[in-house]
């Protein structure tokens, strides 16, 4: 079995970042998630924020700098993807979107993604769903149901008790999960294998309606 690849995407500003840690915790809840699965995988993690000015710079010239397009090639090679982004002015960071225009607009299609997200306030985890997800949905990647959002008060003694970030992490991380191994599935299906585009226990005669027995 060929081992998978996650691309991990944080687009925090500082270090150490929040956004960091809620990738971080993603990325380990999904590896753990596909051992159980019997998957084996590694990931990459790339903090935008290394790669700021390569990204202008792109933006600029229309070309990637050598690190940038090293990293880019990872991520667009990867068989899934985490990306964490902070929320600022009610939406992705202004780093994180850059980073997206960059991308060859096919470059992820039918991608599995994990959406994280994190603020100082709840108020703002709509966001995954009115902001993030509909730039994945652009993109065409393959965005799982569960996008992970995180507060300030998630990390502190303060968490909510009715949904905690841990439940959260680990429901985001299952469906990913879930999403890589369907995928290895799909890879590993013989396409001359007449169950393979008829379905389990069809038949030419059931796909032609039974027009062949005519």
């Amino acid at each position: 079995m060929t081992e998978r690849r996650i691309a991990v995407i944080s687009a925090g500003l500082s270090n150490p970042s929040s956004t960091r840690m809620l990738a971080d915790r993603l990325t380990g809840a999904t590896l753990a998630q596909l051992r159980t699965q019997g998957v084996e995988a590694t990931a990459d993690v790339f903090e935008l924020r290394d790669y700021a000015h390569a990204i202008t710079d792109n933006l600029l010239t229309g070309f990637a700098p050598t690190e940038l397009e090293s990293m880019i090639n990872t991520v667009v090679s990867a068989d899934a993807i985490i990306a964490v982004t902070p929320i600022f002015s009610t939406s992705y960071s202004g780093l994180f979107k850059s980073f997206i225009d960059v991308l060859d607009p096919d470059a992820i299609a039918g991608k599995p993604v994990l959406i994280g997200a994190n603020a100082g306030t709840a108020r703002h985890s709509l966001a995954i769903d009115y902001a993030i997800r509909p730039l994945f949905a652009y993109l065409h990647a393959d965005a799982v149901s569960t996008g992970v959002f995180a507060a300030s008060a998630d990390w502190g003694s303060a968490a909510d008790d009715v949904a905690p970030l841990s439940a959260r992490v680990e429901r985001g991380a299952r469906e990913l999960a879930d999403a890589i191994a369907r995928r290895e599935q799909a890879v590993a299906a013989d396409p001359f294998d007449p169950a393979t585009y008829l379905g389990e226990g069809r038949s030419f005669d059931h796909l032609l309606g039974g027009l062949a027995g005519e």
